[in-house]
């Protein structure tokens, strides 16, 4: 923290009552302090509904969720959603994200789902500061992509959130390298998650989600499987170029949308770091929900 904003911080505590001052002081003064490296998920999010649902992936996020709370205690989660598409972009700097109901056609009971986690305007801002491309704005919240995950890897709702958009008009490989240059964040005790599905054909799946059924499609398991491989072989520059996959590559991800958070995520790993996949299904024939922990 620079003099000057260190004496201001100390004019404004002498407002505040005495019992609140030094916990004040202290959240000021460590917000950015070193931690151990945090880890980086890539969570596969699927139907909406799996933010009501009891099934094995919900299960599977709990499970994971409580797991690295317990070992790490993140000051505070970034996720970069499918759902928040810019040209340019954007940190959301909101103390108090809305939970944004950004889907139609499902039950109310869904759209009543509230996630109050609270905002970091200090993270974002800071998130900003490390890349000159990355602008600030308060206007977003949290996204199915976001809290219909968080409500099961974070159920308390206690640990601020806040987004990263997606420029969808730049291509994989700026991705890529933007998160190489959000690296230091994991130093800062910040847990990042990119929420989306590697394989996420909704126009010829959406047949089999209405009846709540389907067998996977064949183009759906080779992509998905070479992705897997990718994975553990820590191949990203072909995960990079996924479009050289030919028809199953064009079949799986007809938009990049879902399939760029993953890059994100591979994009944070560093030199020869651990990638463990925990998660793997195919739902309604060309949904996959595979997910990993890099870390």
């Amino acid at each position: 923290m620079k003099r000057s904003t260190f004496i201001k911080t100390i004019g404004l505590l002498s407002l505040i009552p005495t019992s609140m001052q030094l916990d004040q002081l202290k959240n000021l003064t460590n917000t950015f302090a070193n931690t151990e490296l945090m880890p980086v998920l890539f969570i596969g999010h699927g139907d909406p509904m799996n933010a009501l649902l009891d099934n094995p992936f919900t299960r599977q996020l709990s499970i994971t969720g409580a797991n690295l709370i317990k070992k790490y205690k993140p000051n505070v989660i970034l996720v970069v959603s499918a759902h928040w598409l810019t040209q340019g972009t954007y940190v959301c700097t909101s103390p108090k994200p809305e939970t944004i109901h950004d889907f139609g056609g499902f039950p109310d009971e869904l759209f009543a789902v509230q996630y109050p986690a609270p905002g970091s305007p200090e993270y974002a801002a800071k998130t900003a500061g490390l890349v000159h491309e990355i602008k600030k704005t308060n206007e977003w919240g949290l996204d199915h992509g976001a809290w219909t995950i968080l409500k099961h890897l974070v159920p308390a709702a206690d640990i601020p959130v806040f987004q990263v958009s997606i420029d969808y008009h730049r291509p994989m490989q700026y991705h890529f390298d933007l998160a190489k240059q959000l690296q230091s964040l994991r130093r800062k005790g910040v847990l990042i998650i990119g929420s989306g599905n590697i394989v996420h054909n909704l126009r010829l799946s959406l047949g089999n989600l209405r009846n709540n059924s389907g067998k996977p499609f064949e183009w759906a398991i080779e992509f998905d499987e070479w992705a897997k491989s990718k994975l553990d072989d820590r191949d990203f520059k072909a995960l990079v170029n996924y479009e050289k996959r030919g028809t199953a590559g064009k079949l799986s991800v007809p938009t990049v949308d879902h399939y760029v958070p993953m890059l994100y995520s591979v994009g944070m790993a560093g030199a020869n770091e651990e990638l463990h996949q925990f998660y793997e299904e195919i739902t309604f024939g060309g949904i996959s929900m595979r997910c990993f922990q890099v870390g």
